[in-house]
This record gives C-alpha cells, structure tokens and sequence, in this order.
C-alpha cells in the first residue's frame, strides 16, 4: 500500500515586490469560496464591485468540500443550517434529513454556485499565499500559490474557522507503509476498509462521527483516545413534509426570531428556569426528555448549564449515566465517560451510535493517558506499552481553529507589520471584523466573533451583510479606506475576555482557547455573548459612523 498523508507546506512563497497596478486592480478579492465566500462574492456583485474569489479547492463548499470522510454530518438541523438571504432558495431547496450530511450539504453549496452563477468569478485550485498592504497605493498584493498578483482596495478573508487541517507531530509518520487519511482532507473518491486493521487517533467530533460507520466495515478497528468527550444522540431521522413546511410557511418569522431571541443563531427549546429551581427527579425527567429527542437541544435543558458549575455538574452526570448504561464493559464505560472539565465547555458532539460501537467484537479502545504514543512504525502504531499493526491510520485530530487559516498565509499590513507578529500572544481584533494596522482587511467570523459558537451560515450571513453595508457607506463618501482604531480593538478584546469569563467555557482545555497546538497561544477566541448582543453592537457601530474604526479619503 501507498502512504497516501496529505499535509500543507509549512513554508509559504512570500509576495513579490510590488508590480505596477495599474492595469489590474479590482474593487475587493474574497479569499475562499465555502458560504462565506459565496455569500460575500453575491453581495459584492450586488453593489456593483468588480470582485474575483480565489479557492484552494476544485470546487465550491470550503469545509464540506473536504470533510468528506464516513459520517460526516452537521449538527444544526438542515433547515437552519441553510443561507436566508434569498427567500425563493428557502423555498424551492428540498433537504431529506434532520441533519444533512456531508453530501448533500455539498450539493446544496454547488446549487448556490449554480442559482447565482458564482462560479464565473471563482479562480479555483488556487490558493493564497501572501496578501501584502501597499500604503502609498491603498492597495493590497494579493499573491497566489501559483505567483500571480492581483491588486485590489478590499481584501475579504473568507477563510473559514475550521480550514487548517491540524497533523500530529508524530515520529515516523513518514514512514508508514499503509495509508493514512485526515478527517479534514478525505479523499474525493470512495475509501474500502473492508477487512482492514484501521485505527482512528482522536474521539473529537469527526472521531465521533467516523467510528462507528467505519467499525461497520473494517475487520478490526482500534481507536486511541486521550480526553473523552461528550457526545449526545443525534437521533437523525428523514426529513417529513410537516418538519419541512412548517418552516417554509413562516420562515421569515422564524429567522427573525433566530435574530433577535436566541444566544447562537439557532432556535432551540430553551428552559427559562436554572438547574436548581427543579428536583431531581425533575431534572432527570427533563435530560431523558430532551437526551431521546436528540441534538445539542440538550445544553438548553436549563437555562444555566454554561454559568453554574453545579448545574452543569447534574447535566454531566446524566451524561455519565447514560455512557454506563450503554456500554456493556464497564472499564471501557469509565474510559469513554469525560471527567474534569463541564460539559459543553468543549464544543459538545452528536452521534449515533457512538457508544454502542465500543460493544462490537471488532473494535478496541486504546487508552492513550494510560500509555501514549510513541512513534508510528512501517507497519503500525507504538505506544509506551505496545505495538499496534494497522493498515489504515485515521487522523481525527482537528484543526488549528480560527487562526490558523488566515496565518497560513504571509499578511503584511501598514508599516511592515504581520499578522503573525500582532496575534503572537493571541488574536486581537474589532468585533472579529478587522485589526488595527490592517487598512481595508475584513475577515468573515474572525476571532473575537460569536462565530463557530453560532449556526455557522447565520454569522456569516451576518458579517457579509455589515461589509456590504459598510463598502456601500464608504463609497457613497468617497472614502478610500477603514481600518480598526487600537483602543477600541483593546476594548473589544477586553470584554471578550471579561464576558467569556463570566462562563465555564474557559474550564476546559479545548480548541475554543487552541489547547489542540502544541505553542498556541492560550486565549478563548470566540465571543460567548450571544449573537443577540453582538448584532446590536454591529449595528449601534455602523449606526455611529462606524464608531470604533478610522476611515479617510486617502490610504
């Protein structure tokens, strides 16, 4: 067999000297083109802007085009987890399931390209390698993978929070003689486990999902686990025509009410009463309710599981329970049940049949706290304690989230300054839409956004919509440029900090604060205020003037 790792070059080409722009400048270059992208290249066209997209991939859908791997599935219902911008799409788009798969989440993205023909202005297999602000001409150096340059007044990051596929620095990788995958960048074409040794390093979401759709076809399937995680049922079932028209018939209600009365984007069932204002026995009977109907609906059981350490101890505990009841192996029970740290403090999981999968002869978990990995070896994996022979490797180990796109490549603002040099103790930016120092830079669901704590294509929706707003409103001034005024990043990164320590969010070692890279600077990225709070700030901003940012008629 052929190792067949895919992994991206540490050492990126850097921008050539700056060309003469002069027969080659566009309005705005949207970097990606998954929702985010897509999204920003309509809205752009919308306003007449001259606007080319860049995409590293063959085709449109950014993470659900190379999450291709076996059980990959979002966890926010389909019909929330699909744009509101065009009332006709709404209408006209059929989903099958509760919760779509990669597939048809893939699908759904090319009939977006297609209903807006979006493709015409995308420049695919073309990645970003370096985006350098020129200050004399206002204009950034934006520099492909392949060595063109292209120039434009706004450079919009649509690089996504979940694009930098995270590999394990594991010696020997190299010289594995079987195959290894990455969740995040599976094959586009059918992978065959039958009858193989595969093991899977990493039971976080992807882990979660993958396992028990591979146990089903391998011959034997070992999967090695360092911190357990919380998983819920999904309980996916087809779509019904009742489920589906209730939301066509009122949609716009119903995204008016996910604007303006939810803390993610998402219309769950929320409890209006904290943990303790119930009884046991009441709050068993509300986790065993919500637990069979299935979804992360559950974290909304009471009203205070994220703010109140003993609250959120009764929700983990009937966790527990539940991972006791199901595996039959006791041990394997107390291996897979998560403790130390709340439950939802890392992002929550849904399943199905996740823990049962452990009760099947073929599978075996491996306990990597007890004896860790060692090295990969030519024909299988070495821990402290033994050697595992393996044909298949399986690496669900994440991604370098938020950051690590947009670090990939060489950004270069005012005065020379890089991106890597600003966000070296942490990510610091204006409301996730800009950073100081950075002229006419935009980034869709950067740090310091509610982003991947929300329904992902309901935040982008929204920070595609306050650039579009906020590109119209420079142009009807004649102003040349905007940029994220210090103090107020100082400010806004402040209160991210301040309200995500009002949680239990920051009592878990997760990829929200990038725990999962070895270096990474530890600081909770995302803003845990809730997408209501947020939107109203966006808005109090632009309302002001765009208070908070400095904009002139010249660069």
């Amino acid at each position: 067999m052929t190792n067949n790792i895919a992994t991206e070059s540490s050492v990126l080409p850097t921008a050539a000297p700056t060309q003469d722009p002069a027969s080659n400048v566009l309005d705005a270059v949207v970097v990606g083109a998954g929702f985010a992208g897509m999204y920003m290249l309509h809205r752009l066209r919308e306003l007449g802007l001259t606007t080319r997209a860049f995409e590293k991939g063959h085709d449109v859908g950014g993470v659900w085009y190379w999450n291709r791997y076996p059980g990959a599935r979002c966890d926010v219902e389909s019909m929330q987890y699909s744009y509101s911008f065009s009332e006709a799409l709404q209408q006209e788009y059929e989903w099958s399931e509760r919760f779509a798969a990669q597939p048809e989440i893939l699908a759904y993205a090319s009939h977006v390209a297609d209903r807006f023909d979006l493709r015409r202005d995308i420049t695919f297999q073309t990645g970003i390698s370096a985006a350098h602000y020129n200050e004399e001409q206002g204009l950034w150096d934006i520099c492909t993978e392949h060595g063109e340059h292209v120039f434009t007044r706004f450079c919009i990051m649509a690089t996504g929070c979940l694009s930098s596929t995270r590999m394990p620095d594991i010696l020997g990788i190299e010289a594995f003689e079987g195959n290894i995958y990455h969740t995040g960048n599976w094959p586009h074409t059918p992978v065959d486990f039958s009858g193989q040794r595969v093991g899977v390093i990493g039971t976080g979401s992807s882990g979660i999902q993958c396992i028990p759709v591979i146990a089903q076809q391998a011959g034997q399937l070992l999967t090695f686990q360092r911190t357990p995680n919380f998983s819920v049922p999904a309980r996916n079932v087809p779509m019904t025509d009742a489920i589906a028209q209730h939301w066509k018939s009122n949609y716009a209600g119903l995204r008016q009410q996910a604007r303006e009365n939810t803390s993610s984007g998402t219309i769950y069932e929320k409890s209006v009463r904290k943990a303790h204002e119930a009884s046991p026995e009441e709050q068993q009977a509300e986790y065993t309710r919500r637990w069979q109907s299935g979804g992360v609906n559950f974290m909304h059981s009471f009203n205070d599981l994220m703010l109140d350490i003993k609250s959120n101890d009764t929700a983990a505990e009937f966790v527990r329970g539940q991972i006791s009841a199901i595996v039959e192996d006791p041990q394997i029970a107390d291996l897979l049940t998560p403790k130390g740290y709340p439950i939802g403090s890392k992002r929550i999981c849904i399943d199905t049949n996740y823990y049962s999968t452990y009760n099947r002869d073929n599978v075996t978990l491996v306990d990597l706290c007890a004896a860790p990995i060692t090295a990969i070896t030519p024909t299988g994996l070495q821990t402290a304690d033994a050697h595992y022979p393996l044909d298949s490797i399986v690496f669900a180990t994440g991604y370098d989230a938020m950051t690590g796109a947009l670090l990939n490549i060489d950004i270069v603002g005012r005065a020379g300054e890089t991106l890597a040099k600003k966000w070296e103790a942490g990510p610091t930016t204006y409301l996730g839409l800009m950073m100081s120092g950075f002229p006419n830079l935009f980034t869709i669901t950067g740090p310091g956004s509610p982003s991947v704590l929300a329904n992902m294509i309901f935040a982008i929706e929204q920070h595609v919509e306050w650039i579009a707003d906020c590109l119209a409103w420079l142009r009807e001034r004649a102003l040349h440029t905007i940029e994220a005024d210090s103090v107020a990043e100082a400010l806004w990164v402040a209160h991210v900090n301040e309200v995500a320590d009002t949680t239990l969010f920051p009592l878990a070692n997760s990829w929200y604060v990038g725990a999962n890279v070895p270096g990474k600077p530890r600081v909770f990225m995302p803003y845990v205020g809730g997408v209501v709070p947020y939107r109203r700030k966006c808005n109090e901003v632009a309302a002001q003037g765009y208070e908070g940012f400095n904009v002139s008629a010249r660069s």
